[in-house]
């Protein structure tokens, strides 16, 4: 493995080198190793012995140079100028196979100068929900983090109560946060700024040529598309801090996350948010705030008016994938018609804009149907898919007896065979095509929550059994796997809406 040190390096100012705290008696509980093969890497680098002395013994590999990163943040909209790595530490970089940097991250790494007093340790109960979100999410599609091994260990750590302490070595493409950015500019150290946008364009904005306002509206664009797909899957991130918002539009710093189980829009699934700041339908407004407080370490070098039309991007950008995502979800996609989103909607064609409006109103009225119902957000769109050629022959009872008001969905069932019949014919396409595409963008097997809390507490027992067999289902979402069937169902009544502390 070539490791690179470029941000310890060219930033060493912004930065502290700490070695890794080993934990007691540490063991690899978990490989990657879907991610080690795209990445390149071998398998045999991450294995208990190797691992292990690469990161802990005093001629290691990896914690050779090893440093925490110093940033601020914003949290629930307080500035906090007093946040940093406080227990993880960037051992260094790697590329990939397209040349491009990708950090590697210890998590649970151990007490450095930002810990705040506290112990620097992850627990294994939020070290295996970050590892088995970094994957869920990304085989939907959603850009995130991502894991490469998980190191369970006996070691007591304590947060509401006693627990087991765990590391995982996470990658994306950088660690730097919207907090990096602020805590430079409004300490007024002008120098680190200058040589943190340096090394941004450098390494990771080589196509924005040095402009900041053009780094500004990709960041801009990527975080907007990544809430698109957080709110069209139903995904709740639960602390949108702006320490834990990356520049790079992925998702990030996982804490009391949650996929929706009934579909309640203000659902918060983080018990320590009281005012529901961050409640699930609250994220889109949230990423513009916090990109408006991202803008200002950018007033030293774009004009505001120039900042405020850059921002303004961000709401029909997030709109129009969000109604792309949802429309291909239902069977709705028509390609003239995203073509029409894509150029900002200055088509003029007025059977488009009738048909538009029609397929709208059925994804209003279908996201009405599942919340007034308080149904699951996510079995009613797989059963659609799965059930489309019964409503092909008008067979609207199929997908109406499951939900409360029938005929409500009845009449529902009616008016999208019309407009389905209609984007078949302007597609070209089948019913059976539809039907293929639903299946590719519906999923079979969400990570919920108190799936998720089932597997811990066989891992914490050492049995990782569970964990591997939810993981597999994870990493192929959409796809009907022999013995996965209790991945598939909705929990019962006393394990829906779980919510977890921000210690999770």
């Amino acid at each position: 493995m070539q490791l690179f040190h470029h941000y310890a390096t060219e930033l060493s100012d912004i930065c502290s080198p700490v070695q890794p705290f080993p934990l007691s008696r540490p063991r690899v509980a978990m490989l990657n190793d879907d991610l080690i093969n795209e990445l390149g890497l071998q398998r045999n680098e991450f294995e208990n012995d190797k691992i292990l002395q690469s990161l802990f013994s005093d001629k290691g590999e990896l914690q050779d140079k090893s440093i925490a990163q110093k940033y601020g943040g914003h949290q629930f909209g307080q500035w906090n100028p007093n946040l940093g790595d406080g227990r993880g530490l960037l051992l260094g970089e790697i590329k990939n196979s397209d040349g491009q940097l990708i950090d590697l991250h210890l998590k649970g790494a151990g007490p450095t100068p930002y810990s705040r007093h506290a112990d620097g340790r992850a627990v294994l109960r939020s070290t295996i929900r970050e590892y088995l979100a970094g994957e869920a999410l990304h085989a939907l599609g959603i850009p995130s983090s991502r894991s490469l091994c998980l190191i369970s260990s006996h070691e007591p750590v304590v947060r509401e109560q006693r627990e087991r302490g765990a590391m995982m070595i996470r990658t994306c493409p950088s660690h730097i946060r919207f907090g990096h950015f602020e805590y430079y500019y409004h300490s007024k150290q002008t120098s680190q700024l200058d040589a943190l946008f340096a090394f941004c364009f450098t390494h990771h904005f080589q196509d924005c040529a040095s402009s900041h306002a053009a780094m500004l509206l990709k960041i801009v664009r990527s975080t907007a598309l990544m809430i698109a797909k957080w709110q069209a899957y139903g995904f709740n991130h639960g602390v949108m801090n702006t320490d834990n918002m990356s520049i790079h539009g992925i998702t990030f710093d996982y804490g009391p996350y949650a996929f929706l189980d009934d579909f309640i829009p203000n659902y918060v699934c983080n018990r320590s948010d009281h005012s529901g700041r961050y409640a699930f339908d609250q994220q889109p407004s949230i990423g513009l705030w916090n990109l408006n407080a991202l803008a200002h370490a950018f007033t030293p070098f774009v004009e505001i008016e120039e900042l405020k039309e850059i921002l303004s991007t961000y709401e029909p950008c997030l709109v129009n994938e969000y109604q792309s995502l949802v429309r291909a979800r239902l069977g709705l996609s028509i390609s003239s018609l995203n073509a029409n989103s894509n150029n900002g909607g200055d088509g003029d064609d007025t059977n488009d804009d009738k048909l538009a409006n029609e397929i709208d109103n059925l994804v209003h009225e279908w996201l009405n149907i599942l919340k007034d119902e308080k149904a699951d957000y996510h079995i009613p769109f797989r059963l659609l898919s799965e059930r489309l050629l019964l409503i092909k022959d008008r067979n609207y009872n199929a997908l109406s007896d499951d939900f409360i008001d029938a005929n409500r969905v009845r009449q529902w069932c009616v008016n999208y065979h019309e407009v389905i019949n209609i984007v078949m014919k302007i597609d070209d396409l089948s019913w059976e095509q539809i039907q293929s595409r639903m299946l590719a963008v519906n999923p079979k097997y969400v990570l919920r929550n108190h799936l998720a809390q089932a597997a811990i507490a066989a891992a914490e027992e050492d049995d990782f059994s569970l964990c591997e067999a939810l993981l597999e289902a994870l990493k192929q979402p959409f796809s009907e796997q022999q013995g996965m069937a209790q991945f598939a169902k909705a929990p019962d009544t006393s394990s829906k809406g779980i919510s977890l502390s921000c210690s999770s």
